[in-house]
């Protein structure tokens, strides 16, 4: 397989087959089917081929296309940014935790401000976690605060400074209107004008969340889809860690 030149694998390596699926404002009928044949084809697959045509109102039509994509991409010189860290067990977190701090860590989630989607910060926080892999709230030197959705900044930055909170994980959907970004640096912002920034390990996680995006906004680590609770908790020992080493 030449990694240098990757492309979509169908019947056989390289043959480029891929089907796409899209709707056109148009009315059903042999002109939509050809509009989305040309449109296709303009994308770059060759040989498009109308597998499926759907109406879905009078003025609008659902199409599945079979084409072959003709790019290639050089998966050799992919970097992925990512938080490296080392994978623990429950038992390794809790024993590093108490040997670094002493005392239970404490963390808090939260969806902030209009965010009302809570199915990822509750696989993180929750005892019953997701797919097999219990939340934080079964660490036993993890003290986790679950606040839900729709929590106000202000309202989040309050609850940090009562309960003076070791680390903070923000779940935030990625809005097309970019209002996410607004909602994540507003916070980040607000914790710098408290002189608590630097004191907090800052998390933010999402369906289109990632390490990149997560660091550009202020935030020491992001986790994407997959994410599990182990993977947090294995991240907050290690970031203790450094900056136990660093003194701060």
């Amino acid at each position: 397989m030449d990694l240098k030149r990757v492309k979509p694998y169908g019947d056989t390596p390289n043959d480029g087959a891929t089907q796409l699926s899209f709707t056109l404002p148009v009315p059903a009928g042999d002109e939509a089917k050809e509009a989305a044949r040309q449109l296709t084809a303009k994308m770059g697959f060759s040989e498009p081929r109308i597998a499926h045509m759907q109406s879905l109102s009078p003025d609008f039509t659902y199409f599945i296309v079979y084409g072959s994509c003709q790019a290639t991409v050089d998966y050799t010189a992919i970097h992925v940014p990512r938080a490296e860290f080392p994978a623990l067990t429950p038992q390794e977190v809790n024993a590093s935790i108490q040997q670094t701090l002493g005392r239970k860590l404490k963390a808090i989630g939260a969806c902030i401000e209009s965010d009302a989607h809570t199915v990822g910060i509750d696989a993180i926080m929750n005892m019953k976690g997701y797919d097999g892999h219990k939340g934080l709230e079964s660490y036993t030197e993890i003290e986790a605060i679950n606040l839900g959705a729709q929590v106000s900044c202000e309202e989040l930055l309050a609850t940090v400074l009562e309960q003076g909170a070791d680390a903070l994980l923000i779940s935030q959907v990625v809005t097309q209107r970019d209002i996410h970004i607004k909602n994540l640096t507003r916070l980040v912002d607000m914790l710098e004008a408290e002189q608590i920034r630097e004191k907090i390990i800052l998390i933010v996680g999402g369906p289109r969340i990632s390490q990149e995006l997560a660091k550009e906004l202020g935030y020491d680590a992001g986790f994407g889809p997959g994410t599990f609770a182990g993977d947090v908790a294995s991240y907050l020992v290690h970031e203790l860690k450094q900056r136990n080493k660093g003194g701060t």
